[in-house]
């Protein structure tokens, strides 16, 4: 008879208000024999204050690799697991991907400790009328990479949902307006369940007088929410610009249709590229 192997459990903590543990969350991280947090450190106080006393170990972005290995070993020998992050919900722009590969690889159970979500929390006080959403998580940190990716998503007809660093706000608000337009609303969450929680609605334009409203606002951790473009006019812009590229790529080549095509419309390089290859490919 074969040996029966460990649980590995997902478990979501309090993103900053501790009465929004669960009391699962607390029996779960009594009772499994070991726990992978992100950085321990910071997670012993939460341990502390629900009385845990369970092993823990590190699991983050420098250790993943090889510790999704030997956690792996323990899981296999009947010893249950439970991933936790900083805040959240692990797995989501967090360490535990890794381990939760290798377990479904080895026909291990994984089993989620549903709880607070920050993207999430911001979605369901936004007010938008999206009942669909893309969460696109960190946006990458150089410059040209995050415009490429906004640029994908800007006629997008649902929301955009992603995490921003403090330090980062600014700049990234500017190339939001840049690449959406400043008129394009968005909702901005800050230290969200915490004391000094924010949630403001606004349109791009007015975000960066909002962000230097306060000093205080270039602290703690963001989340965005960028309103999606009305399917009408997500559907008459690509229209537009086909039907446009169309007719020029019939007398230019690709590379001056395109850029005539810029000139006319205004719109961004790769985008409307991309529009042009889609629509003379065979």
């Amino acid at each position: 008879m074969g040996r029966t192997t460990g649980t590995l459990f997902m478990v979501a903590t309090p993103i900053g208000n501790l009465s929004d543990a669960s009391a699962r969350m607390v029996s779960t991280l009594k009772e499994v024999a070991l726990i992978a947090a992100e950085d321990t450190r910071h997670s012993q106080p939460l341990l502390n204050y629900f009385g845990i006393t369970t092993p823990l170990c590190s699991l983050h972005e420098h250790n993943e690799q090889s510790q999704s290995v030997q956690l792996i070993e323990k899981l296999l020998h009947g010893e249950s697991i439970a991933v936790i992050s900083d805040a959240g919900t692990p797995g989501i722009s967090d360490p535990g991907q890794v381990l939760v590969n290798l377990a479904h690889q080895h026909g291990i159970p994984v089993c989620p400790i549903p709880g607070a979500n920050a993207a999430i929390s911001l979605m369901s006080v936004s007010g938008l009328k999206e009942g669909q959403f893309l969460f696109v998580g960190f946006l990458p940190s150089k410059n040209q990479e995050k415009t490429a990716l906004l640029d994908n998503l800007k006629v997008a007809p649902y929301a955009t949902v992603f995490y921003e660093a403090p330090h980062r706000i600014k700049a990234t608000i500017k190339t939001l307006c840049e690449v959406f337009g400043e008129r394009r609303q968005v909702v901005l969450g800050r230290e969200l369940t915490k004391l000094f929680e924010e949630v403001h609605r606004t349109t791009l334009k007015d975000a960066r007088d909002w962000l230097d409203h306060s000093p205080h606002r270039l602290k703690g951790e963001y989340v965005v929410i960028i309103e999606g473009l009305a399917i009408d006019a997500a559907t008459l812009d690509i229209t537009r610009h086909d039907k446009l590229l169309t007719a020029l790529t019939e007398k230019l080549s690709l590379s001056d249709a395109v850029k005539l095509a810029v000139t006319i419309t205004g719109e961004k390089k790769n985008f409307l590229y991309e529009r042009a290859l889609l629509l003379t490919s065979p």
